[in-house]
């Protein structure tokens, strides 16, 4: 017992180090070919945003106007992507270590049976109940064509 408790307490203090490398990471995006780069942090907020000059059409401002937001948002939506993935790859032996490998004489837990959407559960689309008062068979169908 004392093992798997102690094995908690590095995996914990481990998990809480990986966070705070998270929320300590800075990434980047660009878009329109590094005319927008923004940079967000590893919780995914706006932390810098830089637009070069020659994004700006001084001729025509209106479109320059839609076109920065465009840039502005695929910028930040490719740091975005860039933060998913750093989540993920600093996260992944964390999720992989909740099954059996993480806690030796403890069984895997990877499925939960009879909670919906957890692995190892029995999926059961389109049926009714407190989470889909509305589903059945009728929600399967799309509505007929009146006309």
């Amino acid at each position: 017992m004392q093992q798997l408790l102690a094995a908690a307490a590095a995996m914990q203090s481990q998990l809480m180090s990986a966070q705070q490398e998270l929320a300590d990471a800075e990434v980047s995006g660009t878009a329109g070919g590094g005319l927008v780069t923004a940079v967000v942090n590893g919780q995914g907020e706006l932390v810098d945003l830089s637009i070069a000059a020659a994004a700006i059409d001084a001729a025509d401002p209106e479109e320059t106007a839609q076109t920065l937001a465009d840039l502005v948002l695929a910028a930040y939506r490719d740091a975005c992507r860039a933060v998913d993935e750093l989540q993920q790859q600093t996260m992944a032996p964390f999720a992989a270590g909740l099954g059996a490998a993480g806690f030796p004489g403890l069984p895997d837990l990877g499925g939960f049976p009879g909670v919906p959407g957890l692995p190892g559960t029995p999926e059961e689309p389109n049926q009714p109940g407190p989470a889909n008062p509305q589903a059945g068979p009728a929600a399967q169908d799309p509505p007929a064509d009146e006309n």
